[in-house]
């Protein structure tokens, strides 16, 4: 018999499933965490800000750095997958690391995505901002206004700001409404791009390209052991990694998955294959079309190296066509910098939960079911750190690429080993084990700690980057390992604060054969 407090009864709507976190739970598909992923990712954005960075570093082998950053990001991929498999939560690796390797790795590990994603939200409002004077300008034919999103900091600094706080109350909403965006948003940049390709090989075919264009097509453009030095491949691998980051935003959602042990892993890597054929097919078009050259609209020109697209747009696609690229770019932009507050907000839920952060960054929207004062954190600080940034560089968006990638394998490297350690027990026994728990993980992560090394060193010169320095050393250094420094400053006031997560409290060091405490 009914109840009066039965949703029959009462008119009441069934309470919403949540995950243990208080995270809605069985929201996202296997399609939806892809275009998600895909969104973090945000191709159109991606490629206008580093094609000109990778093509400075190793000109024509643009294609074989895209291969070679996709290498190490699809073989951790599978480092995601099987730990998700074993441990779906949303801090991802925060919490495999910890489980791996131990508190203090952990909180590390968790730092560097926290931060990376700080500096990709920050690149994301910059890139964001120039395309939005850029379309502006050509809509109201103010070309006077295209400039304001870069020559004037103040301009720069106030719109990037408002562009930020929008982009956090969307993502306060929860990830409903940001699925929702996303579906829009993403289908309109990729048609975009792929219009933009295909208009530029023809072009290439018709002989309608500017000086230095019209590159006939090289096989040896995918072969990355010629015509490159170490330090060029480090520099261009740098931007290649970054160019793929941001597919596992799929995994940070895996307490909202409708399969969580599985979708989680199969929508990353559909994200991941997915943006690999869309980078070679534009940049390889793009490429034919301008050349390598470093004057004109050559891809090597330091004057459009942060912004290719806003000047191959109306040579390639016309007056009309320009603007649908600006727009589907700032389309991209904004995406993504809605999207990219959803995998910072559930890692600070999770550290949170586990009290490796204050417990404040536990709290959950009772409304909106998500992470709302985490996002709320992380938009602030990404405001504090771009207009610092701005302030100290005349070239944000190439000092942040370098040392987000520096980030980048520094997590993603961590975590690809806590797979290999964390399933040492289950290595040899089964096929499936070796491949996936071990030698995926294993080759991915020794490239991406290899190529963390190399940038690291190359990061103290400035020349390798905008040129802006302090004391001498190179401001990429002090954006990416000196926040890692500054990471592990924090991890110690908080083990004096706050030790409970440190002695094994809240979440202990484990494997899957072992599910106690094994420091013990």
């Amino acid at each position: 018999m009914a109840t009066p407090q039965d949703p029959a009864v009462s008119g009441s709507a069934p309470a919403p499933e949540t995950s243990s976190k208080g995270l809605a739970a069985n929201k996202i598909g296997v399609l939806s965490g892809a275009i998600l992923g895909i969104s973090t990712v945000a191709p159109g954005y991606t490629l206008t800000a580093s094609i000109g960075l990778i093509v400075g570093s190793v000109a024509l082998k643009l294609p074989a750095i895209f291969i070679a950053g996709f290498i190490p990001m699809f073989l951790t991929a599978y480092a995601y997958r099987e730990l998700n498999s074993d441990t779906t939560d949303s801090g991802a690796s925060f919490t495999w690391s910890t489980r791996a390797f131990g508190p203090y790795a952990g909180w590390m590990c968790g730092w560097g995505m926290v931060i990376a994603t700080i500096i990709v939200l920050s690149n994301l409002a910059a890139v964001a901002v120039q395309f939005l004077y850029l379309t502006l300008a050509r809509i109201f034919d103010h070309e006077s206004w295209a400039d304001l999103g870069t020559s004037n900091k103040v301009v720069n600094i106030g719109t990037t700001v408002v562009l930020l706080a929008l982009a956090t109350y969307v993502s306060m909403r929860g990830v409903t409404t940001s699925e929702r965006i996303q579906y829009y948003l993403v289908g309109f940049q990729m048609i975009v791009l792929l219009v933009f390709a295909t208009v530029a090989l023809v072009k290439v075919a018709t002989g309608d390209v500017p000086d230095g264009g019209g590159l006939a097509f090289d096989i040896d453009w995918f072969n990355p052991f010629t015509g490159m030095t170490i330090s060029a491949f480090a520099v261009g691998l740098t931007g290649s990694i970054f160019a793929f980051w941001g597919w596992d935003t799929c995994l940070t959602l895996g307490e909202e998955c409708k399969d969580k042990e599985r979708t989680p892993g199969r929508a990353g890597l559909l994200c991941v294959l997915t943006i690999l054929g869309t980078y070679l097919l534009v940049g390889l078009a793009t490429m034919m079309y301008a050349g390598v050259g470093k004057t004109g609209l050559g891809l090597g020109n330091e004057e459009i190296e942060d912004n290719v697209f806003g000047a191959l747009a109306e040579p390639i696609m016309g007056s009309f066509g320009q603007i649908f690229l600006f727009l589907a770019i700032l389309a991209s932009a904004v995406a993504s910098l809605q999207t990219t507050f959803l995998p910072v907000a559930r890692t600070m839920l999770s550290m949170g939960s586990y009290k490796a952060f204050p417990e404040k960054f536990a709290e959950i929207s009772p409304r909106y079911l998500s992470p709302a004062f985490g996002a709320l954190v992380a938009g602030i600080v990404t405001a504090v750190f771009y207009s610092g940034v701005t302030l100290l560089s005349d070239r944000t968006l190439t000092d942040t690429i370098a040392a987000l990638g520096i980030m980048i394998c520094w997590y993603y490297g961590i975590t690809a080993f806590a797979c290999v350690w964390y399933f040492r027990h289950q290595l040899f026994t089964s096929r499936h084990n070796f491949l996936y728990k071990f030698l995926c993980p294993l080759l991915g992560g020794t490239a991406l700690i290899l190529v963390f090394g190399i940038s690291v060193k190359e990061s103290l010169d400035p020349e390798n980057g905008s040129g802006a320095s302090l004391f001498g050393i190179g401001l990429i250094f002090y954006i990416g390992f000196g926040l890692l420094i500054l990471g592990a400053i924090l991890m110690v006031v908080m083990r004096i604060l706050r030790p409970a997560f440190f002695i094994g409290e809240t979440l202990r060091r484990t494997t899957p054969n072992a599910p106690v405490d094994i420091e013990k």
